[in-house]
């Protein structure tokens, strides 16, 4: 099988430039597509969310899939090189239309798969790295890291607008799950904020 993939992340781009882009390159290697697998999706989204990722359980050996651009794979150097080395491994051939890649078992596809890997063990090495020295600097400022502590203002609570409608629930005897329900919040978001309340007012 023959697959091409579009995909963009906002319904404001479009899908058509791509599929163009994939068909001309196929007119001119006599490649007919047998399906296409189109999505408009963010590639920061999990693998298994996309249509791709079901595309990737169903890939076999021989299969093919083209794309316009190696990005868009996924969302960085990483997530593309994990999906690279699963359609080696299936004997996928993976076909790039801008780059020209044809990324498949053969010598050349796992010298390009080297220094893919050892361009995103970079990558990786260098974010942790930026990481690390930013919350050292940020310590050094004094700067206090982490969830920040101490009480939120009551006025500023989730529930506050709705205190007087939660008060006369109270009053009627009502459950904090039956609020919940009324609210469509969890029960314990209601059971905190009635503490908080009935402190406020002590």
């Amino acid at each position: 099988m023959i697959y091409g993939y579009i995909r963009v992340s906002t319904d404001k781009q479009t899908l058509e430039n791509q599929k163009f882009e994939i068909l001309e390159f196929c007119g001119k290697r006599d490649i007919k597509i047998d399906k296409w697998i189109s999505e408009t999706i963010s590639a920061t989204k999990k693998l298994n969310e996309r249509k791709f990722g079901r595309l990737m359980k169903k890939l076999k050996k021989g299969d093919v899939v083209i794309v316009s651009e190696i990005s868009r794979l996924g969302r960085n150097l990483l997530q593309i090189m994990g999906i690279l080395n699963e359609c080696m491994e299936k004997e996928v051939m993976v076909i790039t239309v801008k780059e020209g890649y044809e990324l498949g078992n053969n010598i050349n596809s796992k010298v390009l798969a080297f220094a893919f890997g050892l361009s995103a063990e970079i990558e990786r090495s260098l974010i942790s790295q930026r990481t690390k020295e930013a919350l050292a600097r940020k310590r050094a400022e004094g700067v206090v890291l982490g969830r920040p502590k101490g009480t939120s203002k009551f006025t500023s609570l989730k529930l506050y607008p709705k205190r007087k409608k939660i008060q006369g629930m109270l009053e009627e005897g009502r459950s904090y799950s039956y609020i919940a329900r009324k609210l469509r919040v969890h029960r314990i978001t209601v059971s905190k904020f009635v503490h908080r309340m009935q402190e406020e007012d002590n």
